[in-house]
């Protein structure tokens, strides 16, 4: 059985970044352009025109940029996840991206199979942090982080199966592999996700790798997984 199309809406200012990001996100390898955006504040719209599955977001943009237009999709009912697209020098635009509720972080110089990657993970709802740049989201989610939703709870909380999800989520493993390591069924790790977000007080995958890393879980020194 086929899997169904991947509907993106690509937003960004120069139609020869999304021109590039057309290229990439072809038809035969499972993604549809449902619409293109060049400004923020065309983003709302188009989403409720075409209900995308995932909105890759160009972090800089003119006029609204995409910081605020990934602010503006949280207000509505069932937004799709966002991908951000960032460049080396976007620390402080990384923070503001992080409290709007952005699910994926990648740069923009990323080869083409990393950008297949993260847009179908984030559309899954996995989330996806470029290893490049894992270090400066998980400090910047630090400075972020809101007095809700920020995993003031302890592990205490968790079962010991929920524990191990939650250092694979640490590892940046998706639901599938933590699935497949685990040996147990999608649905399954989906409920563990859940719970541990409740236990928590978590708002969002990024803040569970964070709170895996900032309570031992997962060490600095552990490599997140592609």
């Amino acid at each position: 059985m086929t899997a169904p199309e991947i509907g993106v809406l690509l937003v960004d200012d120069q139609e020869l970044v999304r021109s590039g990001l057309r290229r990439i996100l072809r038809r035969k390898d499972g993604f549809v352009i449902v619409d293109e955006c060049a400004d923020g504040a065309e983003v709302p719209g188009a989403v409720a025109e075409h209900n995308p599955d995932v909105v890759v977001m160009d972090i800089r943009m003119k006029n609204v940029d995409g910081i605020q237009a990934t602010r503006a999709l949280r207000s509505l009912e069932t937004p799709p996840p966002v991908l951000v697209l960032t460049t080396f020098d976007d620390d402080e635009l990384l923070s503001g991206a992080l409290r709007a509720g952005a699910e994926g972080f990648i740069l923009k110089d990323s080869p083409a199979e990393d950008l297949i990657r993260a847009v179908r993970r984030v559309a899954a709802g996995d989330g996806f942090l470029d290893p490049t740049v894992t270090g400066r989201v998980l400090s910047t989610y630090r400075t972020a982080a809101q007095p809700t939703g920020n995993g003031s709870k302890g592990l205490d909380e968790l079962t010991a199966r929920e524990v191990d999800v939650l250092a694979l989520i640490g590892r940046g493993s998706s639901n599938a592999e933590i699935a497949q390591q685990l040996g147990i069924a999608g649905v399954t790790v989906k409920s563990h996700v859940g719970h541990i977000f409740v236990k928590l007080d978590l708002r969002d995958r990024a803040a569970a790798i964070v709170y895996a890393f900032d309570h031992g879980i997962v060490t600095p020194g552990e490599t997140l997984r592609d």
